[in-house]
């Protein structure tokens, strides 16, 4: 309240003296409101007034920035701290958890109680993603002799039939010459109705007792049939190395 008898100054409004004070001497500023004091007031700028530009942080900073932040766990039901330490990969494991919380976990550290709330620090990693197990691809094996051998031969290395390359392919050569198809129609085993077959010239009955499992039931397919007869020449001779005629 003015004192008695004294003159009263009439009250200028905020903005016009903010105004007015920017005005003087020279060449007028452009000063930005922060606020209008009367609601509804508007203020409109000089079009000299240059455009306030908002900067975005860049995302890596914030992110960043995000990733020191510390952070902080609530213990559940059947936590340990080797297990939040090991879950959080906190560098120095359990021992560092329990210095950096040991005011709030006690003398024990081997007890802590659901609801705790402990400090992970801002070391936190995330837990390395476990490397996948990339299945290599199946081999390619060629329509022809060679590949139906070579085929054979790993099937028969996963059921530890012993035989080489030079062993098959020599029985294979003396017994159809190749001729997956071939088949004899003269010998005993013909006139008592169970005629040889295929490459390696094996009866049906044999085929049967020796076949492995994983190949065709077709005693004329090539790899069965190889496979069929070297899994019987390994229990007849030891191997289909050592046939070197009728076997």
């Amino acid at each position: 309240m003015p004192g008695l008898g004294k003159h009263r100054r009439s009250k200028q409004h905020p903005i016009a003296r903010m105004l007015a004070f920017a005005g003087t001497g020279g060449a007028a500023l452009a000063l930005p409101l922060i606020s209008a004091t009367t609601a509804g007031a508007t203020v409109a700028q000089p079009a000299s007034a240059p455009a306030v530009s908002t900067v975005a942080l860049p995302a890596v900073k914030v992110a960043a920035e995000k990733a020191a932040a510390p952070l902080t766990y609530s213990v559940n039901v059947g936590d340990s701290l080797s297990k939040i330490a090991a879950e959080h990969s906190v560098s120095g494991g359990w021992q560092a958890l329990y210095e950096a919380n040991r005011s709030v976990v006690g003398s024990n550290p081997s007890v802590i109680r659901p609801g705790l709330k402990l400090s992970l620090g801002t070391v936190a990693k995330a837990a390395p993603a476990k490397a996948t197990a990339v299945a290599k691809p199946a081999p390619a094996y060629g329509n022809n002799l060679d590949g139906w051998i070579r085929e054979s031969l790993d099937i028969m290395a996963k059921h530890g039939i012993p035989g080489s390359y030079n062993g098959i392919h020599r029985n294979v050569m003396r017994e159809s010459s190749g001729n997956p198809f071939a088949i004899n129609n003269w010998d005993s085993n013909a006139a008592a109705g169970i005629p040889s077959k295929g490459l390696l010239q094996v009866i049906d009955p044999t085929f049967r007792a020796f076949h492995v499992p994983g190949t065709s039931l077709n005693s004329y397919d090539p790899v069965a049939n190889i496979t069929a007869a070297c899994n019987y020449a390994a229990a007849r001779y030891g191997s289909i190395d050592n046939v070197n005629g009728p076997y």
